[in-house]
């Protein structure tokens, strides 16, 4: 693959109060051999993603690698280029494009596709495309069958918690260095700055559809409820090019990431690889992916795929097997093992996803959160549980006599646990605080996977100096509050509702909007915002006339309301 160059530095800078893409913070990974404080194998993983810019992939076909968490593709036609996702934000997204541009030419842009309802493949869609270009249909955006509305439940509807979540994720705020955050696995980082969505005026509904956009030809695999609820394959026949989107990258990705999302399929994941496999595997000469590097020759294309499509496919027969054996999800975890073939192939090598959490997501996926086991019913909260734990144990410095001696043992597993339960028990207990924060970090220290290592270095480092402070940015932006249906923006409105403190509330509203000329009733009751697209049938408390762009932008932005702030609940999550 021809590197034909980058940005000054790997950085990324519209002028904000920090560069919204910065490659120099990890300049340390350029020795070859790992520092103790990382896992050798996340290190390699590591020094892959930290090589960055603007690639030929074979003549017509480039993409644009760690200059954001997700690749952008770019395939040219007969008059401009068709992009392949774009990015998570405005500012990564235009300057993917003007890099592309620069060794490549002015051409316009001439169609988008997203391979998936994920922010990172669609967030920088208004920094490369005029939106209005969009809605007129001069530019095609197409997308897999319910994109839109699976971006929305993932993106708006739990965004916050989401937000939150991700933080520990991805290690935004964690300094980059030996000592804390080195890699996400799935690529470098995540980028700061603008986000939005540009709705798409093309669906694709059914494996086999094809389209024609600027003279090249492209065919479709739906691939739905895999990585993604809303996820397609491409295959270009006449370039010889498959793209497998999120589906087979190099490393095991997540069946539920650490951020939350609905459980994914892991039996369907391996089926659409199979699929894609018969389909275009004999045809194939180079396989790229939405994130990580491609894939050259039919052989090595073929024997990825086989391995990926083989990964997901074991560890959820094996997992279902030990569920009907009667084991826990807990259990599980600590028994499955992958086959020699698997394990040592390093695209199925733990970076994204684990093992362990993805067994537990399968055994999440048929049975739930329940193990089976009553004491787990109904457990105490964890400061009454901590609290009770402490009096069993004599206290709580006998507690700490106990967790030191595992802690030099290297028995760190144990001492979060029972250290978890005692910061509960006592939250402004410095001791715990720091001897919690140590054990989080060795256990950082050993993680292959890039998520599990940011997840238990930000613990610490907020047990250390507290959680980030600061806005976060907005559950909604008005940009992408504009791409959203009268019923998904009322969704909105519905699940920011204080339902037991409106109980006793009965009232209805009555909602005209004039430029798409349609009345809503809005009816509060029993504590539940409700819709229905007619009109009210007789007197409400209050009528609105607006247009959808002013409805959208009241809904978008912070919900108008006397609660706490999410920095203020986030810090229930360490303390």
């Amino acid at each position: 693959m021809r590197r034909l160059g980058s940005v000054t530095d790997g950085v990324i800078d519209a002028g904000g109060a920090r560069p919204n893409w910065d490659m120099r913070a990890f300049d340390f990974e350029t020795e070859e051999v790992a520092p103790p404080s990382v896992h050798p194998s996340l290190w390699r993983q590591a020094r892959l993603n930290l090589i960055h810019g603007l690639f030929e992939v074979v003549p017509g076909v480039y993409q644009i690698r760690s200059l954001d968490l997700a690749n952008m593709t770019l395939i040219e036609g007969e008059n401009g280029v068709i992009l392949i996702d774009v990015m998570t934000t405005n500012e990564t997204a235009a300057s993917a494009l003007a890099l592309y541009r620069k060794h490549r030419g002015d051409r316009p842009v001439t169609g988008i596709i997203y391979t998936h309802s994920h922010i990172d493949h669609w967030g920088g869609a208004a920094g490369v495309v005029d939106p209005e270009d969009v809605r007129s249909g001069r530019v095609p955006v197409i997308a897999p069958d319910r994109f839109l509305e699976e971006a929305v439940s993932e993106n708006v509807t739990v965004g916050a918690a989401m937000l939150r979540r991700g933080h520990y994720q991805v290690g935004h705020v964690i300094p980059r260095g030996p000592l804390g955050m080195v890699d996400v696995g799935l690529g470098k980082m995540a980028p700061m700055g603008t986000l939005g969505i540009v709705a798409p005026n093309d669906l694709i509904l059914k494996t086999g559809d094809t389209r024609k956009i600027d003279g090249v030809t492209f065919e479709f695999q739906m691939a739905p409820n895999t990585e993604a609820p809303a996820e397609m394959h491409i295959w270009a026949p006449d370039l010889k090019v498959l793209n497998m989107a999120e589906n087979a990258t190099h490393t095991f990705h997540n069946l539920l990431p650490l951020r939350g999302a609905q459980v994914r399929n892991s039996l369907d994941w391996s089926r659409y690889i199979n699929e894609a496999l018969e389909m275009w595997g004999e045809q194939a000469e180079v396989l790229v992916g939405q994130h990580h590097w491609p894939t050259w020759g039919t052989d090595r294309v073929t024997d990825f795929l086989r391995i990926q499509r083989d990964l997901y496919k074991f560890v959820h027969d094996q997992t279902v097997r030990l569920m009907n054996l009667g084991l826990t999800p807990s259990e599980i975890a600590e028994q499955i093992r992958l086959p020699d073939a698997i394990e040592n192939a390093w695209h199925a090598r733990a970076y994204y996803g684990a093992l362990k959490h993805n067994a537990k997501a399968i055994h999440q996926h048929y049975l739930g959160w329940y193990d089976g086991n009553p004491a787990h019913l109904d457990p105490l909260p964890l400061h009454a549980g901590g609290q009770k734990m402490l009096e069993y144990m004599g206290g709580v410095d006998t507690v700490l006599t106990r967790a030191r001696a595992d802690f030099e043992a290297g028995n760190f597993r144990w001492v979060i646990e029972v250290l978890n339960k005692a910061l509960f028990a006592e939250p402004e207990n410095t001791e715990v605080r720091a001897l919690l924060a140590d054990a989080y970090e060795q256990q950082g220290y050993l993680c292959e996977s890039g998520t599990w290592r940011n997840a238990y270095t930000n613990a610490a480092l907020e047990l250390r100096q507290g959680p980030p402070q600061g806005q976060m940015r907005p559950l909604l932006s008005t940009q992408t509050a504009l791409s959203l249906t009268p019923e998904q923006l009322f969704d909105v409105w519905a699940v920011r509702l204080d339902g037991l403190a409106a109980q006793y509330a009965r009232f209805e509203i009555e909602v005209h909007l004039t430029d798409l000329d349609q009345a809503w009733v809005l009816t509060l009751e029993h504590g539940v915002l409700t819709w229905l697209n007619r009109p009210a049938r007789g007197p409400v408390e209050l009528s609105l006339t607006l247009t959808k762009q002013q409805l959208a932008r009241a809904v978008s932005g912070e919900p108008r309301c006397q609660k706490p702030s999410r920095m203020e609940r986030s810090r229930q999550l360490v303390t």
